[in-house]
């Protein structure tokens, strides 16, 4: 077991050995069962960390807040439009005050080719850990979740497929953060990652490199797809989830004669009976229903959303407890 975390900042897991990620799962699943037992867990009473929001939030955001509630501290949620931020003030002088007032710092920016510069600025300008809620480029919490809940339901995660693919959607131009962080991480573990899509809705070259990289260095297999009916083909995790066409196409409008072209990318329980017959499905939430998936899908037997959801709380944890303790 790796412990030293103390002060680290958390922007990706690309930042963190499998040895150090393995120790933030065994941390969750450490609070996860006192949750359920009702064992209080002050390890950072006292401490207030601090969530600066671009974007709108539901699972992060409220999974920070009543973690760090749960672990003796407080959240100062800051809703960024409401801040000096909005007159120009400069990413550095927002951490080198906010990290004198408190314990860290969470920072949601998803705006493409500002969100992680954004994120990185503060981190060399804090003096307290800066935790990434989401960003263009990385959503290392969901992918955690992500991956614990995978362990939690088959154990052993090795060689098994897992399918991330692009899926239909009007709701607005999502980040490429998640299939991102998926397509890095799950190599790391030996499975065999499908990562399926439409032409032009490609994630960056370095990515693809490092998760092939990944896969080979750990046992597993990384492939890419055009054909959606391939990765859904023998699956034993798919995640179809709709990401912006970002690297291809940087316009932000939401619905264009290109999306249009792509409806029948959708996860259906026809498509998923070409899976696995124990198949389970994952999606970050919230879902655009009816054009991601359908219902009968996202709320059948195969669906474990909701439990990927509940691991946000217990990942959230951990990382603020590993990286905030101390004096």
């Amino acid at each position: 077991m790796q412990t030293v975390f103390r002060g680290r900042h958390f922007i990706t897991l690309r930042d963190y050995t499998k040895e150090e990620i393995d120790t933030m799962l065994d941390v969750s699943l450490d609070l996860k069962r006192k949750f359920a037992m009702g064992v209080k867990t002050p390890y950072l009473d006292y401490k207030t960390i601090f969530l600066m929001f671009f974007e709108q939030s539901t699972r992060t955001r409220n999974s920070m807040e009543a973690g760090i509630a749960q672990l003796g501290g407080h959240a100062n949620y800051l809703d960024t439009s409401n801040m000096q931020i909005a007159h120009g003030e400069s990413a550095k002088d927002t951490a080198v005050i906010l990290s004198r007032f408190g314990h860290g710092i969470g920072v949601r920016n998803c705006f493409w080719e500002i969100g992680n510069k954004y994120i990185r600025e503060m981190a060399e300008n804090s003096s307290v850990p800066i935790f990434n809620l989401q960003c263009d480029l990385y959503h290392p919490f969901q992918a955690l979740a992500d991956l614990m809940t995978m362990k939690e339901k088959v154990q052993d995660v090795r060689r098994k497929k897992v399918s991330i693919i692009w899926a239909y959607a009007t709701s607005h131009k999502k980040p490429i953060s998640v299939p991102l962080s998926q397509a890095l991480l799950f190599p790391r573990y030996g499975m065999d990652v499908c990562l399926a899509y439409p032409k032009g809705w490609e994630l960056p070259d370095w990515v693809i490199e490092e998760a092939r990289r990944n896969a080979e260095e750990n046992g597993g297999t990384f492939t890419i797809t055009h054909d959606e009916e391939e990765a859904y083909r023998d699956a034993d995790f798919v995640i179809p989830k709709n990401w912006g066409s970002w690297v291809t196409n940087q316009s932000d409008a939401v619905v264009d004669d290109a999306l249009e072209a792509q409806k029948s990318w959708k996860c259906t329980e026809a498509k998923m009976k070409l899976a696995k017959p124990n198949v389970m499905y994952l999606h970050a939430l919230p879902a655009d229903r009816g054009n991601e998936v359908e219902d009968s899908v996202i709320d059948g037997p195969h669906s474990i959303v909701y439990d990927a959801a509940e691991n946000r709380l217990h990942t959230a944890k951990a990382v603020m407890t590993l990286l905030m303790n101390g004096k």
